[in-house]
């Protein structure tokens, strides 16, 4: 299995990105969640100066922030930087929308989305919409300011399961999921992708985000040290939650008694509720920063299982090699105590 990063947007971004290259991990992300972190197109393009193999992605981009044609000049200007290196993922902008306070976009609108970009990108026209008017778009330059020449990699968030998996089929791009280590779950994305493909077999590429801590001789894998360092994920998944809370069906309903006292107490702590209008500015700052030490109560042991990899070396190479059983092709860790650090651990785990 091949390795990867993901970090967020901000100033010396490229001096990770250029230790990432030394390791030898294969690919480096940046997040794209305008209200809470730096900007990925301007972070990559520093990495892009700075490296010379390691491709660089965006994880992910969204209809719900910039239109088709912004984000492909984006993608298509980083590839004029780093021809053949760069990974646009897509998805409907869960968390960058909710962040605003907003609803993420649907399955049919990213599917669109991502057609656009595949065509825009490969210096295709696309019709392009603003309410009633209609007109055919396309680069009218290329030469050095873009390239169209080179082709750049589609990953579409699995985050809506079978659906997200049907358009990754239809439009023959890979997946991208964060926090999903169930091995049947993978299984059941991959049917839902090959049954939609219109190109039986074309390849692609599956990516899975998570964080890791590998335990020292005699470690608690709960203990403070493995709370912190993955934290931020079980964190993030519990102000979904809240933030879903009041909606129909909601993501929270489907948690157990102790991680649906976890919600609520997290809305306690941060002074909102599951139905204030402003919830989305205290539930979201920091996100996917560094928990605080009075918040490592919340990072239940449950959602440490479901959402990342805690464990000697022997457990996690074992529980690595059942996710590319399952068709995995790279594992990104996003890092937030010692990345470089962390890094190296991943390097040594999968080599």
């Amino acid at each position: 299995m091949r390795a990867g990063v993901v970090v967020t947007a901000h100033p010396g971004v490229e001096d990770l990105a250029v230790r990432a290259e030394e390791l030898g991990l294969h690919s480096f992300w940046v997040n794209d969640t305008p209200m809470v972190h730096g900007d990925p197109f301007i972070a990559l393009g520093l990495c892009a100066k700075a490296t010379s193999r390691i491709r660089l992605g965006i994880g992910v981009t969204s209809p719900a922030l910039r239109s088709a044609p912004a984000a492909a000049s984006g993608f298509a200007s980083l590839n004029a930087l780093a021809p053949g290196r760069i990974i646009c993922g897509i998805g409907t902008g869960n968390t960058a929308r909710r962040t605003l306070g907003m609803r993420p976009t649907t399955a049919a609108t990213m599917e669109n989305f991502t057609a656009a970009l595949q065509d825009l990108c490969a210096g295709r026209s696309i019709e392009y919409r603003e309410g009633d008017r209609v007109r055919d778009v396309r680069f009218l330059h290329a030469g050095a300011h873009v390239n169209t020449a080179d082709p750049i990699e589609f990953v579409v968030a699995a985050q809506l399961g079978p659906k997200a998996a049907a358009v990754a089929g239809r439009r023959g791009t890979g997946l991208i999921s964060f926090g999903l280590l169930d091995p049947t779950a993978w299984h059941a994305l991959h049917d839902a992708r090959r049954r939609a493909a219109r190109v039986p077999g074309s390849p692609t590429n599956s990516y899975v985000v998570t964080a890791l801590h590998v335990l020292d001789e005699d470690e608690d894998p709960h203990g403070d040290a493995a709370r912190d360092a993955t934290g931020h994920l079980v964190l993030s998944l519990l102000a979904f939650a809240a933030d879903t809370g009041a909606d129909t069906g909601a993501f929270a309903e489907r948690l157990g008694p102790e991680e649906r006292e976890a919600v609520r107490r997290l809305l306690d702590r941060r002074g909102t509720t599951a139905t204030a209008p402003d919830r989305h500015t205290k539930l979201y700052p920091d996100y996917l920063g560094r928990i605080a030490p009075q918040d490592r109560d919340l990072i239940l042991p449950s959602l440490m299982n479901t959402l990342t990899l805690v464990g000697t070396r022997d457990d996690l190479r074992a529980r690595i090699a059942t996710l590319e059983r399952a068709g995995i092709d790279e594992l990104l860790i996003q890092p937030v105590i010692d990345p470089p650090a962390e890094m190296a651990q991943l390097v040594g785990l999968l080599t």
